[in-house]
């Protein structure tokens, strides 16, 4: 029984083998050195066609008739999607979800803004000029092997005398410093930079007087802006300007970021600045000790901008109202604040505070 089981197999395998594949064998272009040098480099490839497609030729009757955008106009209903295409999610549904849409930046999303095809003239000096110099002046370099001193916790720890001394700042119950922000060295990763400019104008005369007064001055801070402002009504009560609290509109924002920020930084450097006489410049004192620097205009200062002074006919001249400037960095301290404001141009006096 043993012996005839291989000799069953093997009658089932002869016939198969004798007969040919109807399976075309892959032509292979490649030469090995082995058969170069053994003389088989002639060898003719009979599978390939004689002919090609390129060289065929079609009607010229059916050239003039192929018009696919006639064709695609005589539609009554438009052509299924291809259900391979990728659509992107309306809605981000979180980090779990298994369909989210892509980053802005991914041309498939629907946030995607190609560009920026050119860069405004004080982020182009940043990129190439302010941010090597200041990754060359702020940077300390720490040898392999060294440990920095061991420093004070800045937060109470859980110690059962008090509830409220949990996470609550090392320092005195009135009084004190504020507790600043740590600042982490600086290195390639975070060079401080421009984040976003806040412009604010608070007008007084808004509710002693007329609206009027807020509808000028959203228009100049919208004008030199190129941002739509926000309106904000008032917090506290001014007696004395009849002021009441949540009653009265009388302040204008508005927040500037990516190119709008830099053309209005490069505006107010470039123009505005050198046109402001007996100006000392920025007070080193201003700043929030966490890297944002504030200054303000006069009405006349504000006058100054390019865009005012082209149509400075269509403002009333007493309604330009002043303003204040905030420049937000990503700077953990004035003093790199202050540093990345001077390279891009804006001057400091007086006593620096840090």
């Amino acid at each position: 029984m043993a012996a005839s089981r291989p000799s069953r197999y093997l009658a089932r395998a002869l016939p198969r083998a004798s007969v040919p594949s109807a399976r075309l064998q892959p032509s292979s272009w490649r030469r090995n050195a082995s058969g170069q040098a053994s003389g088989n480099s002639s060898d003719t490839i009979d599978d390939i066609e004689p002919a090609t497609s390129f060289a065929a030729t079609v009607p010229e009757e059916i050239v003039k008739t192929f018009d696919p955008v006639a064709k695609a106009k005589a539609r009554k209903f438009k052509l299924p999607r291809s259900r391979y295409q990728f659509r992107s999610p309306k809605y981000d549904r979180g980090p779990l979800h298994p369909h989210r849409p892509p980053p802005p930046s991914d041309p498939s999303s629907r946030l995607f803004v190609p560009g920026p095809f050119s860069l405004p003239r004080v982020e182009q000096t940043y990129q190439s000029t302010v941010a090597s110099d200041i990754m060359t002046l702020c940077y300390v370099h720490t040898p392999p092997g060294f440990e920095p001193p061991s420093k004070a916790p800045r937060l109470r720890s859980w110690d059962d005398s008090s509830p409220y001394h949990v996470n609550r700042p090392l320092r005195g119950p009135r009084g004190g410093d504020v507790l600043r922000l740590l600042r982490k060295p600086i290195n390639f990763r975070n060079i401080p930079k421009l984040e976003r400019v806040t412009i604010h104008s608070y007008i007084k005369q808004a509710a002693t007087e007329s609206s009027a007064w807020l509808h000028v001055a959203g228009m100049a801070v919208q004008a030199i802006s190129n941002v739509r402002v926000e309106t904000f009504k008032s917090k506290s009560s001014v007696s004395p300007w009849g002021i009441a609290p949540g009653r009265s509109t009388v302040a204008v924002k508005a927040e500037l970021r990516g190119e709008d920020m830099y053309h209005f930084v490069g505006k107010l450097i470039d123009v505005v600045m050198p046109k402001i006489k007996d100006w000392k410049g920025v007070k080193g004192t201003s700043g929030d000790s966490s890297g944002n620097i504030t200054f303000g205009l006069e009405p006349e200062n504000v006058a100054l901008f390019p865009e005012i002074e082209v149509n400075y006919d269509m403002y009333p001249a007493k309604m330009i109202p002043g303003c204040h400037i905030t420049l937000h960095t990503s700077a953990r301290t004035d003093k790199d604040a202050r540093l990345l404001l001077s390279a891009l141009g804006i001057p400091f006096y007086g006593k620096i505070v840090n």
